[in-house]
């Protein structure tokens, strides 16, 4: 496993649900995530209730930059999703960072396995070591609609 990046200065990592900002968390999302790209605020709304969500934040203004949601039972499986890091603070190296203290946090539980998808960042992920599933062939979906 690799070590973790300190976030870089004027930033702080957070899991309180109460400093998440659901509507910024919203706008990112729905209008600039490709995975999400017209979720209602709704179904993000319910999706970060029902969630362990990260956030990263400002120190000083307190304002959030950054935002992951995990789906997990804090005992043997976790689903990374959501990762998001606002397109003004890109390149300082807050997401490698944030995404490692997630990853540190749910192996503090004892989770087996953290699962996640994407379509245009697996260096990112294997850099902090993530891994191409061994067997996909065992694995399978449940899709209710594109």
């Amino acid at each position: 496993m690799t070590e973790t990046p300190p976030l870089p200065e004027g930033y702080e990592i957070s899991a309180d649900p109460a400093r998440i900002d659901p509507e910024r968390v919203h706008r990112w999302l729905s209008t600039d995530a490709y995975w999400a790209l017209g979720r209602t605020r709704e179904k993000q709304d319910r999706a970060i209730e029902g969630s362990l969500n990260f956030g990263v934040f400002e120190t000083v203004s307190g304002e959030q930059v950054a935002y992951a949601r995990v789906i997990t039972d804090r005992a043997t499986f976790a689903w990374l999703c959501d990762v998001y890091v606002d397109r003004s603070v890109r390149g300082k190296g807050i997401g490698t960072a944030f995404l490692a203290a997630v990853r540190d946090e749910l192996r503090s539980y004892g989770v087996r396995r953290v699962l996640l998808a994407t379509h245009d960042a697996h260096g990112v992920y294997e850099r902090l070591g993530f891994a191409e599933l061994e067997h996909p062939e065992h694995w399978m979906a449940l899709i209710f609609g594109r």
